[in-house]
């Protein structure tokens, strides 16, 4: 009904008389019309807003996206008491030819070869129209109404029950040609002829052949083009381990590589647990292009066909719904087992000490009984049975562990108290009092190693203290030291016991100098300064005999008494000391061995920077700390040199305290056979200013120093004395301390397992690698400043790492079980893992409410020439237990798999002139028309078929 504007005036009559009469004059009256019509009318009343708005506007408006380049809008209406719901879809860009095999493509543009189309159907629960006159009625309304809009679109309404996903069509082609439609499902009892190419075939032939002739014995030029679908199997059929790097002789010698069952095993994680594997499998696509087919016997041959000869193969995996799938309990890993551990963090505030969680007596721990579990004594040792006495065949993954892995305060994965961590994770459900009861244990064990000094497994026996890890690392490292020395001191004892006969002072010095390579620092020093890192040469060690040597010629500027053989023995010398000379003897200075530093923890180097801060920040309360130090570093030094004195040792000990004199003259008239010796003696210099001082602590300290070797000294750091402390600190640990270490253990150890997860060139991976160790260290800082309070945000942050942690742990899976399955083929593993990515990251973790987290992985892969041997041979021929399954029945074998799916587009083309459609054509349809289409699609249990028909009416 066409409706005209009111003109504005203000009271000319004769204008309003006027526009009065012009809308009678436009008003089409529809009192007399039937319902029929008005719903005719109301359809083309929708289409041509539609049609007026195009899809640039419709896009704007209130079109929802259905598949990629697909939209629709829709429209209510009603007619004979129904309601009915109509729909248009349409593109974005809807120029050029439908591409017969796009996955984007709607169901009834698949069918049918069209792009955009309506369909309307009733709101009822079943959505389609049951009976065939109402549905010939609906399809003639919106025919009639298309046509009056001169719209070329085609209309479908849907029949019958809903699962045969049958339609009927039309589309007005101009104003001559009509294409109908129809499709429709055989559910079951497919013919067998129908199973085959041959007689799908003669079925599209009969529909346009006279039905005289047999078509067997005649040729007709059909266009032909065919999509093959191929599943692999699943995993779980029968996953015999085929790793290329397991040899023959492996196998051979009895190892367990011919029971593995699951994909993941050679994978790092698989020592603490067992991952679904994200990729379920794999879906194959080859589709042959179109080609003219003359004869069923061409078709015949065609179904004996291997799929390699299809001109395109397309891949896309069949992924785990797991992957998106965040309820709590669903997936088993590292990142739901951090979650218990952070929730046993929280309730570690509640008791003082460890065995408060466990203790009878303790008032609090009925609830934490009755919700808690304790795993049996049976699992009990053998954890402590794997970290104590098979820990020693652990690998050393040192080089596994992330670039920025320090910067977590926690402890190396291949340490002691890594391991803990990971065990404790899988024990009990990681719950406070599983936690409590394997750290008691773990305690008990770790005393029982020192009482028995035996070596702390895991832990180095050497080397300085790592301050950058944890403080309970740092006190087992400090622990396996004193061990070491316990027992060296132990060993020595028993030889000095059961030694009852002296050897010639030479000799004696002799086994003084070896014995002292052993508990004291090597020659591997520094001889002008105190430590060094190169060895004493051959030369130097003939200066550590027990005479010094005696130099024979004398020097114009020494006083003779200065060049006096020494009558003292040189003892504990590591060998020259450069080229420098003693002040009052000329003599070369000797470095002695000297004992190590006092190996320190981060709380004992607390201690010492509070005492500082104390009493004062002077030379001489530093000098006071480092007492025992610097007199055992001095008895080491009069050792070796016999005759030196005090600013001898300031020289070689602290050069800075040491201010040479540049301006000193050499005599001209030296022998020039001694002049290299001699130039540089007696050296001229002096103390510095605080060195100089009256009172120096250090010369106090010098002159009571005894000329002692470091073999001889008592230890600057007392092992039994420093060992009893670690335990005495291991034992009486606060909860929340403890849980706050091993929080950060946790997640750096189990970052660095995951890190040494193989998953070749996937630069994508490392990304997210690299991302979650910065997220790591970023949340996990504030457990290394200060403790936590209880209901403390950084328990909020940490819980939210957590997911982050499970995110990555999912793709890790996802990059791992790609590059096992494309290994020769990495282009393949790199585009499914970025598409992986791009679908999966944003969702992981998300609500499933919503369209868009209700899509499933469809993204496709196209696979060259050279990959397909890879692609193909995961299809491995079934197993006699699989084979019975299915009756292959659709040729096409792919390495013994029958397709899942075969879908097939059958066309004729006819040149529309002079043909018995018309006898007169106009010019614009001079050219091809596809006058008959069929698509079939199905497998051996059913099929659907498709067909369009151009008519002349």
């Amino acid at each position: 009904m066409a409706s005209s504007s009111r003109m504005e005036s203000d009271g000319d009559d004769e204008a309003e008389a006027e526009a009065e009469e012009e809308e009678v004059e436009h008003f089409d009256d529809f009192t007399l019309a039937s319902s029929w019509e008005r719903f005719i009318s109301d359809i083309e009343a929708v289409c041509r807003q539609w049609m007026a708005d195009g899809p640039k506007n419709l896009l704007k408006k209130d079109a929802r996206e259905v598949s990629e380049d697909l939209y629709k809008v829709k429209s209510e209406l009603k007619f004979s008491a129904k309601n009915y719901c109509m729909e248009y879809y349409f593109g974005n860009k809807n120029e050029g030819k439908v591409i017969d095999w796009n996955s984007t493509l709607h169901d009834l543009q698949l069918c049918f070869g069209v792009k955009e189309f309506l369909v309307i159907a009733p709101q009822s629960a079943s959505g389609v129209v049951l009976d065939a006159p109402e549905a010939s009625k609906l399809l003639s309304a919106v025919a009639i109404a298309l046509s009056n809009c001169s719209s070329l679109w085609p209309a479908f309404v849907p029949v019958h029950v809903p699962s045969r996903k049958a339609y009927i069509g039309i589309q007005n082609m101009g104003t001559v040609f009509t294409r109908r439609f129809e499709a429709d499902h055989i559910g079951s009892q497919v013919p067998v002829k129908l199973m085959h190419l041959e007689g799908l075939y003669e079925l599209f032939v009969s529909k346009f052949a006279y039905s005289t002739l047999d078509i067997s014995m005649h040729l007709f030029k059909v266009h032909f083009t065919m999509k093959l679908t191929y599943r692999s199997l699943p995993h779980d059929d029968d996953i015999q381990g085929d790793d290329p790097n397991v040899t023959e002789s492996e196998i051979d010698l009895g190892g367990d590589t011919h029971n593995r069952t699951q994909w993941d095993d050679d994978c790092p994680w698989s020592e603490w647990y067992s991952a679904e594997d994200p990729i379920k499998g794999f879906e194959l696509v080859a589709i042959w292009s179109e080609k003219v087919v003359e004869s069923s016997l061409e078709m015949a041959e065609l179904e004996n066909y291997s799929p390699h000869e299809a001109q395109n193969w397309i891949l896309s995996p069949d992924m785990s719904s797991s992957l998106t799938d965040s309820s709590k309990g669903n997936r088993i890993g590292f990142a739901s087992q951090l979650c218990l551990l952070l929730e046993a963090l929280n309730l570690s505030f509640e008791a003082q000490f460890m065995e408060d969680f466990v203790s009878v007596e303790n008032p609090g721990s009925d609830n934490l009984k009755s919700s808690m579990v304790i795993p049996p004594p049976t699992v009990i040792d053998r954890v402590l049975k794997e970290l104590f006495h098979d820990g020693a065949r652990f690998p050393d993954v040192a080089a596994a562990e992330h670039k920025t892995a320090r910067a977590i305060k926690g402890a190396p994965l291949e340490s002691l108290f890594a391991q803990f961590c990971l065990h404790s994770l899988w024990f009990g459900n990681c719950n406070i009092r599983a936690i409590a009861v394997i750290w008691i244990e773990f305690v008990r064990e770790v005393r029982w190693c020192w009482e028995e000094s035996q070596p702390l497994p895991l832990m180095p026996t050497t080397g300085a203290i790592d301050l950058s890890t944890c403080l309970i690392n740092q006190k087992l490292h400090m622990l396996a030291i004193c061990i070491e020395r316990k027992r060296q001191l132990n060993e020595d004892f028993q030889d000095c016991i059961g030694s009852q006969d002296h050897s010639s002072p030479q000799i004696e010095e002799d086994s003084l100098d070896e014995e002292s390579s052993s508990i004291m620092q090597t020659p591997g020093e520094n001889f002008d300064g105190k430590r060094d890192s190169s060895p004493a040469t051959s030369d130097d060690s003939q200066h550590s005999e027990n005479s010094v040597s005696i130099v024979s010629t004398k020097s114009e500027d020494a006083e003779p008494t200065n060049l006096k053989p020494s009558d003292c023995i040189r003892r504990g010398s590591a060998g020259v000391a450069g080229h420098m000379m003693l002040l009052k003897s000329y003599q070369s200075m000797h470095a002695p061995f000297t004992q190590e530093a006092p190996l320190m923890t981060e709380d004992m180097h607390e201690e010492r920077l509070h005492a500082v801060e104390a009493f004062g920040d002077s030379f001489n309360f530093s000098a006071q700390l480092e007492k025992e130090i610097l007199a055992s570093d001095m008895s080491a030094f009069k050792a070796a040199n016999p005759d030196s004195v005090f600013e001898d040792f300031i020289r070689w000990h602290s050069p800075g305290d040491w201010e040479s004199d540049d301006t000193k003259e050499t005599g001209s008239s030296k022998s020039p056979a001694i002049e290299g010796l001699k130039a540089d003696w007696p050296p001229q210099g002096r103390l510095s200013k605080r060195m100089s001082e009256h009172g120096n602590l250090w010369r106090k300290i010098w002159n009571d120093a005894p000329a002692l070797p470091a073999s001889e000294q008592k230890p600057v750091m007392d092992p039994n004395r420093e060992g009893e402390k670690i335990l005495h600190y291991l034992e009486t640990v606060r909860p929340q301390q403890l849980l706050e270490q091993m929080v950060c253990t946790a997640f750096r150890a189990s970052a660095s397992t995951l890190n040494q997860t193989s998953y070749g060139g996937l630069k994508q991976m490392a990304t997210k690698m690299d991302q979650l160790y910065i997220t790591m260290t970023s949340a996990l800082r504030p457990l290394q400043a200060n403790p936590l309070s209880p209901g403390s945000e950084t328990i909020e942050d940490i819980r939210r790492l957590c997911g982050v942690f499970e995110h990555v742990e999912k793709l890790l899976a996802i990059a791992a079980s790609l590059h096992r399955k494309f290994l020769q083929a990495p282009r393949l593993s790199e585009a499914i893992f970025s598409d992986c990515c791009s679908f999966y990251f944003p969702r992981m973790g998300t609500s499933s409410s919503g369209d868009n987290a209700q899509k499933e992985f469809d993204k496709k892969q196209p696979v060259g020439a050279h990959e397909r041997l890879v692609v193909s041979n995961m299809f491995t021929p079934p197993t006699a237990n699989q084979s019975w399954r299915k009756v292959l029945s659709l040729g096409n074998l792919l390495n013994g798999h029958e397709p899942i799916l075969r879908e097939i587009i059958f066309s004729k083309r006819d040149k529309i002139s002079g043909n018995h459609y018309a006898a007169r054509t106009p010019t614009i349809y001079q050219e091809e028309v596809e006058t008959y289409r069929m698509y079939t699609c199905g497998t051996s249990n059913d099929l659907r078929v498709a067909l369009s028909v151009v008519s002349c009416d």
